[in-house]
């Protein structure tokens, strides 16, 4: 390679982001275990089985409109029709009625249509006269009725496995009948910092000594209803310490996540420690920026993801590789993360090899509605408050090292 090239002159050496994501997932066996809820109790939990509608919906012909229920076979063609009212129908009420041929019912939205009546004329077309109502509009056979089964027939599917149970599934399994469903136990997840210069805030900062920012990050991230979280605070850079910690939380955990020593360095123990134990390790280089290096492991049933100590380095890097490793684990259903498609509102120059999510600010939008993207700091791998200053991660690919002003870029939400 030529000098002067603004190229990662090591970057043949890393593994690509995709090729790492499938790497982790590829170890992230989903959770077996399961337990039966009342429905009140499954919100937010993962479901654990193919769920199917045990009844019509709706389940009988209903009215989809206040009005007045007809037969259209009493109408006769004309400018304007007229028909006593011989009874009313509400929702809940019976469709049974002693309507004779040629009168109307008086019906309101969600009441059973009876079923030898098959339209409904809506209340703002009627005139009400003392004897009954008058209309002028020819209404149609099943104008305004919902039918059984229109929306879905009975044992036809409606939600998959592995589905988070959040306001519209809990609708829609409400919907189908049920009282309670199968769900995934919680996952069983313990974090760690590991650092000898950590300390919490509110302590006073000794010589060399920082904020444990990491710790309430994946506190804050992990804050989920499936699951079960145990946080065992920092620990100090000893090897005997890490290892009990690690020991205790392998024997009770499903997921293991914690920041710092996973690269190189003298006082990154966690490959080390994981391999003396008994476990399997997987310390990778990966092409990303922030976030190069990463390591997973298994040991028993737990698995294990390291990420990197620098706060924003941990975030991107959990956000793009370990959540979803995670996410897998518990047994939810992959699911890509969205992007959407944004605009430079300035020029872009970089050294090309790694693919970056570098924080932005949004500007405004294009006249297409695309949000105009202003790039932060270039260089933020430890910088947390520009993290939290940022609306957003452009996705910058790793070939790239120049972009003009107007370049359309993918942009992941934070």
């Amino acid at each position: 390679m030529a000098d002067g090239c603004a190229c990662d002159r090591h970057a043949h050496m890393y593994l690509t982001v995709d090729d790492a994501l499938r790497r982790g997932l590829s170890i992230a066996a989903p959770l077996t275990d399961r337990e039966t809820l009342p429905l009140t109790q499954a919100i937010g939990r993962v479901l654990a089985e193919d769920c199917t509608s045990k009844v019509e919906m709706p389940a009988f012909d209903n009215s989809a409109m206040d009005g007045y229920a007809v037969r259209t076979i009493d109408l006769i063609d004309g400018p304007l029709f007229e028909l006593p009212v011989a009874g009313r129908i509400a929702a809940g009420d019976s469709a049974e009625h002693d309507a004779p041929a040629g009168s109307a019912l008086r019906i309101f939205t969600g009441a059973p249509v009876p079923t030898d009546f098959d339209a409904v004329v809506i209340q703002e077309d009627c005139d009400v006269t003392l004897d009954g109502i008058r209309f002028s509009r020819l209404p149609k056979a099943g104008q305004h009725i919902r039918l059984a089964g229109e929306d879905l027939r009975a044992g036809a599917p409606i939600l998959r496995r592995g589905c988070e149970i959040g306001p519209r599934e809990v609708a829609a399994l409400a919907s189908a009948g049920y009282g309670e469903v199968a769900v995934y136990r919680k996952l069983k997840v313990t974090i760690f910092s590991t650092g000898s210069e950590l300390r919490q805030p509110g302590e006073a900062l000794g010589p060399g000594q920082i904020y444990n920012s990491n710790r309430y990050m994946l506190l804050a991230l992990l804050q989920k209803p499936w699951i079960e979280l145990t946080d065992s605070g920092p620990v100090k850079d000893d090897p005997d310490v890490l290892e009990q910690v690690l020991r205790e939380a392998c024997e009770s955990s499903d997921l293991i996540v914690t920041t710092g020593g996973v690269s190189v360095g003298d006082e990154d123990h966690m490959p080390r420690l994981i391999a003396e134990i008994g476990g399997q390790t997987d310390v990778m280089k990966v092409a990303m920026k922030p976030g190069k290096p990463i390591m997973f492991g298994r040991y028993g049933r737990a698995l294990y993801v390291g990420l990197p100590g620098n706060p924003v380095s941990a975030y991107v890097t959990w956000q793009i590789i370990g959540s979803q490793m995670m996410a897998r684990r518990a047994g939810l259903q992959y699911n890509p993360q969205v992007t959407v498609q944004a605009v430079l509102a300035e020029p872009l120059r970089r050294r090309a090899g790694r693919q970056e999510y570098r924080p932005v600010q949004i500007e405004g939008t294009t006249p297409d509605g695309r949000p105009k993207l202003r790039l932060m700091a270039p260089s933020y791998s430890g910088r947390v408050a520009l993290l939290a200053q940022a609306e957003g991660l452009a996705i910058i690919p790793a070939e790239v090292e120049e972009l003009p002003e107007g370049h359309v870029l993918d942009l992941l939400p934070v």
